[in-house]
């Protein structure tokens, strides 16, 4: 794999033929007797999935679906965990031609509630735990499992594929065709419909392959829940694109399981969100030593400097920060692929991948910013064969908001620069970027120093308005068990940042915490930060 244009080609056509299948392309043209899924419970027993039964269950499923009335193009969402159940679905629904709306089992009513009626989803299908929490829904309701408790007008997803025969064929709705009605995580707002076309499999199948490196030997395990982009995109979709066995545990994160998953399993290339392994670092008595891992990976928020030395030292290898969006999937990476894979900078999320092309704007044209200065990280449409994205579902404004006025810059909402060698360098969403008198302070910045202070668990840093200086930096700190909170630690945080940051960027107040706002996903809500100290002032 050395000439990448050719790469990127293949992958173009591969995708976007106009007979293209969904479920063709995931499971139908891989060999049947090759492991699509290991599905692990919490007690470490596991049950392998191949390709063959992928595509028999199913076949049953989509028939299944066409019998309740869903036709190709129709939504159906899931409220589940990561099971044999769920995959089965998934495939069942793209083999029908139809849309999956992932629900996060994290959702109350209300989030369910807002996707389900965004969507016009017209079945729901959960598990037993999940179903009190679909009492209002005005979808059939379908409920998972072996011998399901049904309330009125439920119907059982077992009992359903059961009276099926296998044999449906995988319906061709052409590449673009939308095969996924993700939401985005509400981290600025809230959440907007992204619908996900067949071809978008071309990006996920590249950064299986070039930024996690996933080869056939691999035992490949993505920690994200396939309810948010991350899981979906990349310890389901791409897997499957590429033909890759992905591991999924379907019992609650802890450092102590984790780390047994890694050992039982003997993973050898992972991708996990920073929480995952700030959880993990945190419980150093879990970890131990001698783990198999090749390739570790992180994704979903900014990667703050310690855990990459964390994991070199308990890993013997570095954890490679990746950057993208639900609206792209990850584009610009610090990759694994002997291809794309350079030294790590430290601060860095790397470069675009091949068939993407990004550049950091200025703030007030859209013109590229000066090598080093902070700008606004776009992406250059004509020149990125790759991105799938064309707008929010039924939300032109939102979509508008989004592109430059010549339709030519994707505008991501995200500020940071880029060096002198091509290397993107992530500061913070657009709004949450800080204004101090005439310097522009990006709050990732601070919080990475902070993160390297032994008191400090997490932090976000926010702007507050200030009559001299425009704005002025607050930070909101969580800190560690048996820290004590006082006036002595505020001023040695305050020091902290100065001595390890700048000085002009310290934070004026400090917050403590017992824990951050976050979307169900773990992203910080800095904006509900600002809102609190708003409502205050």
């Amino acid at each position: 794999m050395t000439d990448m244009a050719e790469y990127v080609e293949d992958l173009i056509n591969q995708y976007s033929a106009p007979e293209a299948s969904a479920a063709g392309l995931l499971c139908d043209r891989h060999a049947p007797d090759a492991v699509a899924f290991t599905i692990i419970a919490a007690d470490l027993s596991s049950q392998d999935i191949t390709y063959g039964e992928l595509r028999t269950r199913s076949e049953q499923g989509a028939a299944a679906l066409a019998a309740l009335g869903v036709q190709e193009g129709d939504a159906v969402a899931t409220l589940m965990g990561k099971s044999a159940d769920l995959v089965f679905t998934l495939m069942s629904i793209w083999r029908l031609g139809a849309v999956h709306v992932p629900l996060f089992t994290a959702f109350a009513w209300p989030a369910i509630e807002l996707r389900l009626d965004a969507s016009g989803a017209q079945v729901v299908v959960t598990d037993q735990d999940q179903r009190a929490k679909l009492t209002e829904a005005k979808a059939s309701v379908v409920v998972a499992g072996p011998d399901p408790v049904l309330a009125g007008g439920d119907l059982s997803l077992a009992a359903l594929f059961d009276a099926q025969e296998p044999g449906r064929a995988a319906a061709q709705t052409g590449p673009d065709a939308t095969m996924v009605m993700i939401f985005t995580s509400g981290t600025t707002g809230t959440p907007k419909g992204v619908p996900v076309p067949v071809f978008a499999l071309a990006s996920f199948h590249e950064y299986v392959e070039l930024g996690l490196d996933v080869r056939a030997d691999d035992v490949f395990w993505n920690a994200a829940d396939p309810g948010w982009a991350y899981g979906l995109y990349y310890g389901i979709l791409g897997p499957l694109a590429a033909g890759r066995r992905s591991l999924l545990l379907s019992a609650g994160f802890s450092p102590a399981l984790s780390v047994a998953v890694l050992r039982t399993f003997g993973v050898t290339n992972f991708a996990a969100a920073p929480t995952v392994y700030r959880s993990m670092r945190a419980k150093p008595e879990a970890i131990g030593s001698g783990h198999p891992l090749r390739c570790a990976s992180s994704a979903g928020e900014p990667l703050t400097p310690e855990v990459i030395s964390w994991a070199t030292e308990t890993f013997g290898i570095p954890v490679r920060d990746h950057y993208g969006q639900t609206e792209h999937g990850m584009m610009i990476v610090n990759g694994w692929h002997d291809a794309i894979r350079a030294d790590l900078r430290a601060g860095s999320m790397g470069e675009p991948l091949p068939g993407w092309s990004a550049e950091a704007l200025q703030e007030e044209t859209d013109v590229p910013a000066e090598r080093g200065a902070m700008g606004r990280i776009a992406i250059d449409t004509p020149a990125s064969p790759m991105m799938w994205f064309r707008g929010y579902y039924q939300s032109p404004d939102k979509t508008a908001e989004r592109f430059s006025e010549d339709g030519r810059w994707y505008l991501t909402g995200d500020a940071g620069a880029i060096d002198e060698d091509g290397h993107f360098f992530f500061s913070s969403r657009d709004d949450d970027v800080i204004i101090m008198a005439g310097y522009r302070i990006g709050p990732f910045d601070v919080e990475s120093v902070l993160a390297t202070h032994p008191a400090v668990a997490e932090s976000a840093v926010i702007g507050v308005p200030d009559e001299i200086r425009g704005e002025v930096l607050e930070a909101y700190v969580v800190t560690r068990d048996g820290t004590v909170e006082d006036d002595a630690l505020v001023a040695a945080l305050q020091k902290w940042v100065k001595d390890e940051f700048a000085a002009h960027a310290f934070p004026r107040q400090i917050h403590f915490t017992r824990a951050l706002p976050k979307t169900p996903s773990g992203k910080i809500q800095r904006f509900l930060l600002r809102k609190e100290r708003a409502e205050q002032h």
